[in-house]
């Protein structure tokens, strides 16, 4: 039983590593629900001509530069269509 509480004893995260796992795994939750919204993407192909496509370019036009445009606005946000910019 001494040798089972020695090997918990020295096989556990010290505080700075269990904080160190804590913080990662809030980050990896909120990566999780940052690509579970819905997003449309915005690009341009070959020819020079804007797309917007429900996933990122493909195929022969793959590793081309993309844009990530949210469908639903963050919180805080406010979008308002009759304001004309200055």
């Amino acid at each position: 039983m001494l040798g089972g509480g020695l090997a918990w004893w020295m096989g556990r995260d010290s505080p700075a590593e269990a904080e160190r796992k804590q913080a990662r795994a809030v980050a990896a939750r909120l990566s999780d629900a940052q690509d579970a919204r819905p997003v449309l993407y915005r690009w341009r192909d070959g020819a020079g001509v804007l797309q917007i496509t429900e996933r990122p370019p493909a195929g022969k036009d793959a590793g081309r530069r993309f844009e990530r445009v949210d469908l639903q606005p963050r919180d805080g946000i406010e979008l308002h269509g009759d304001r004309g910019s200055n």
